[in-house]
């Protein structure tokens, strides 16, 4: 329960600092050409960031849990100096190909802002270092229940954006927007770091019996969050294309897609996490005690439950979304015709909370039962259905931008749910303990 409350207290923070944020970029860049540069530059590193953190504590949490005493702080230890190189390397690799990456995120970006957002790009790949690298630590305070100090991750970097934009906008101008993202990153990676060491020097201090098992390898430790990365991976993609499309529909709508975004972010989240924050033991519980009939009928509790919020959320965000926009966004830069262009894109987007929520919950109930496989092969869906519909429309009619998107999140939902339908069956004999 405290966890839980602190989970929660992180994620309202979060949000309301990021609602905040969102309105001093607004008020300074509105929907002009810089904010989409912003947007293609800052978007994809905070997807990815996300999906780095996601993707540690996902696959590390039940290695260290398994673990414990010298063992476990040994574990850790290898397991942080090995990704430390993989996210060097991963940062190197983002900065040596900004220029190219730029025109694959933003193929319809305003020329005279492509330089500028190859240097933001740049800044901000510094963060996906530190983010990597606090997932971890994370993971680590996580199996001792520790959580208020990763709760608030995304709070302290929003702060920090906002700090930076009030302290250097003047003599930087647009980069003190990468500039207070990557200086927060690192800030909430000290702030890990602290705590962790404290739990390592701890736990590296107690002898215990070797427990028995085999070794973790080092292949075996890089390819743990393997397919959870693929699965999120593939998720974020559906959004990079959907604002890579944005891009080409004119100056500005790339901006009004990350408006959109904070607004149903913040849905998601509340949807999202706490169903599988408290979802996800109780399955492993379950299918643990062969009771699988059970973990089943909470799954599809769980899944009513959300489609009847998310659909409600939907409809009432889509019918007062105009003055609320006004109120959150509008002023300095981004004028009354501003909120008119983020409303219309809201429009298309907002269905995409339905089928996110119903997707991510659906696909994290199956990775607890230890079947990937068809949360992998339902990821691919949104993406290829995103892709097919931009592709057919041939319009650039700002409700229509976020459509592909939408579309792709049901339909990977239903396919998904689908190919559960006709196996679950023989799960459930496969999963029945022997009598």
């Amino acid at each position: 329960m405290r966890g839980g409350l602190v989970i929660t207290g992180g994620i309202l923070a979060g949000n309301l600092l990021g609602f905040f944020r969102s309105a001093v970029i607004a008020y300074l860049l509105g929907t002009h050409a810089a904010a989409d540069g912003q947007a293609v530059a800052l978007g994809p590193i905070d997807t990815l960031n996300s999906v780095l953190i996601n993707t540690m504590v996902f696959a590390f949490v039940p290695l260290l849990s398994a673990k414990h005493g010298g063992e476990r702080a040994q574990l850790f230890r290898r397991a942080a100096r090995l990704f430390t190189w993989v996210f060097c390397s991963l940062s190197a690799a983002i900065i040596v190909f900004a220029p190219r990456l730029v025109h694959l995120l933003g193929p319809g970006l305003d020329p005279s802002v492509y330089g500028a957002t190859v240097t933001l790009l740049r800044i901000a790949s510094l963060s996906t270092l530190a983010a990597g690298a606090a997932a971890l630590h994370s993971a680590l305070l996580y199996t001792e229940r520790r959580f208020a100090p990763s709760a608030f991750n995304q709070a302290v970097i929003n702060a920090f954006v906002i700090a930076g934009v009030l302290l250097l906008w003047k003599p930087l101008g647009i980069y003190s927007l990468a500039i207070g993202y990557t200086f927060g990153a690192f800030v909430q990676l000290g702030i890990v770091t602290v705590f962790a060491r404290r739990s390592w020097k701890r736990l590296a201090a107690i002898e215990l019996p070797p427990a028995p098992g085999e070794d973790h390898t080092t292949a075996e430790l890089l390819s743990k969050p393997g397919s959870f990365l693929v699965y999120a991976g593939l998720l974020s993609l559906n959004i990079i294309v959907t604002r890579a499309y944005a891009t080409q529909a004119g100056p500005g709508m790339a901006a009004a897609l990350d408006y959109c975004m904070r607004c149903v972010n913040v849905l998601t989240a509340y949807l999202i996490s706490p169903a599988s924050n408290s979802l996800l033991p109780e399955i492993a519980r379950l299918r643990g005690a062969g009771r699988t009939p059970q973990a089943f009928r909470l799954i599809n509790r769980v899944l009513s439950l959300t489609a009847i919020a998310a659909v409600a959320s939907c409809a009432i965000g889509i019918a007062i979304r105009q003055p609320v926009i006004a109120i959150l966004f509008q002023r300095g830069s981004f004028t009354a015709e501003s909120t008119q262009m983020v409303s219309a894109v809201f429009l298309g987007f907002a269905p995409s909370l339905i089928g996110l929520s119903l997707l991510e919950i659906a696909a994290r109930s199956l990775f607890a039962l230890d079947r990937p496989w068809l949360p992998l092969t339902a990821a691919a869906v949104p993406l290829l259905v995103n892709l097919v519909i931009s592709a057919a429309l041939h319009t650039t009619a700002p409700q229509m931008i976020g459509v592909g998107a939408s579309a792709g999140f049901l339909t990977g939902f239903a396919v998904l749910w689908a190919m559960v339908l006709s196996r679950r069956a023989r799960w459930l004999r496969e999963l029945q303990p022997a009598t």
